[in-house]
């Protein structure tokens, strides 16, 4: 008889997956970027280092904040807030939801679980549409990292077509499911989440946390997860936004995301949803690429598809949900991005 048990593996293949973990960390990126630049281009290895440094450091009273802010919020529990949306009418429920999107801390692991177990509990598909478009645009840390590195008008828009794209998904989601579109959503039935044992719909914040041991132990570990967090992607973030202005032309990203009229808008969109990394990540990049010629829509365009159609995002749609689901929240997500950054650059005076 043969021995089926799996054998453990070599030094060789341990050291491999080892190697192969480092290698995939922002902090190894913005290592190899730099020595890219220092290689190719001596001269200019100074000031690339000294770009980024100086935008980091201008920020870092932003993530201060940020962090303290997130860090709070999870220790509370002020995800529960969100539980309350979900109840009552349709229509309040899709307003509410589109609210209250971005208050919600939650991290990556818990959002499927969350938006299974509101729909498994009987929630409707169209108010849980309103906050799943609305809740990767806006969070209290990304809106502050948005405003530090393109401007207050800027996050404040952003925040504004959040909103507005999930009360139009919900709106729209409504009007399907009542012509029978939505009969059957979930292609399985969901799992608990794996950071959480509580219902999300049960409970209320603990807004003193200092008083309860658990509560100070979630706040100190959620601080200082969110600034490594941070401090690595938008180190990266800064080191790539100066490449972009030292290196790409300012001819080349006008001529294809800059402008007036609605194509660099819709081609921004596009380029978002497989290009965008994370909504830390973005907005400095978006700030190297406007200071060489994007328009303002166009940034916005990418900043929303990205966020909503990245990717990741869609691979954990795509687990969850029917594929009619699926479609109809990659529709509302790519043509939200688009009409947004329209409105935007509208508002701005660049059409």
């Amino acid at each position: 008889m043969s021995d089926t048990t799996l054998a453990p593996p070599s030094a060789r293949q341990a050291f491999q997956a080892r190697l192969w973990r480092w290698l995939k960390t922002p902090w190894t990126v913005t290592a190899l970027a730099l020595l890219a630049v220092a290689v190719r281009d001596p001269g200019q290895w100074v000031a690339v280092a000294d770009f980024a440094t100086g935008a980091f450091l201008r920020t870092l009273p932003y993530i201060l904040f940020a962090v303290l802010l997130l860090a709070y919020l999870r220790a509370t529990g002020a995800e529960r807030l969100v539980g309350a949306a979900f109840r009552g009418r349709e229509y309040r429920m899709i307003l509410l939801a589109a609210l209250v999107g971005g208050l919600a801390p939650f991290c990556s692991c818990q959002v499927i679980p969350f938006i299974a177990g509101l729909l498994a509990l009987g929630a409707p598909l169209s108010a849980v549409m309103a906050f799943w478009l609305a809740s990767p645009l806006v969070d209290p840390g990304n809106t502050l990292i948005t405003a530090a590195a393109l401007g207050w008008n800027f996050a404040v828009a952003k925040a504004v077509a959040a909103v507005g794209l999930g009360l139009a998904g919900g709106m729209v989601v409504a009007g399907l499911s009542r012509a029978g579109l939505f009969a059957y959503v979930l292609k399985v039935q969901p799992k608990k989440s794996c950071c959480s044992k509580a219902d999300p719909l049960d409970g209320k914040p603990q807004w003193r946390f200092w008083q309860e041991f658990e509560r100070r132990a979630e706040f100190s570990e959620t601080f200082w997860q969110m600034a490594l967090f941070l401090a690595q992607w938008l180190i990266l973030a800064y080191v790539l936004e100066a490449i972009l202005v030292f290196y790409v032309p300012a001819e080349l990203v006008a001529g294809l995301v800059g402008g007036e009229g609605l194509m660099p808008i819709i081609v921004s969109a596009l380029v978002g949803m497989p290009a965008y990394l994370n909504s830390y990540v973005a907005p400095p990049m978006l700030a190297g690429l406007i200071e060489q010629g994007m328009s303002q829509g166009a940034a916005m365009a990418f900043l929303i598809a990205g966020a909503v159609s990245s990717i990741p995002a869609m691979a954990a749609v795509w687990s969850l949900v029917k594929p009619r689901v699926f479609a109809v929240y990659l529709g509302l997500g790519v043509g939200g991005a688009i009409i947004s950054g329209f409105i935007f650059q509208l508002v701005t005076g660049g059409v």
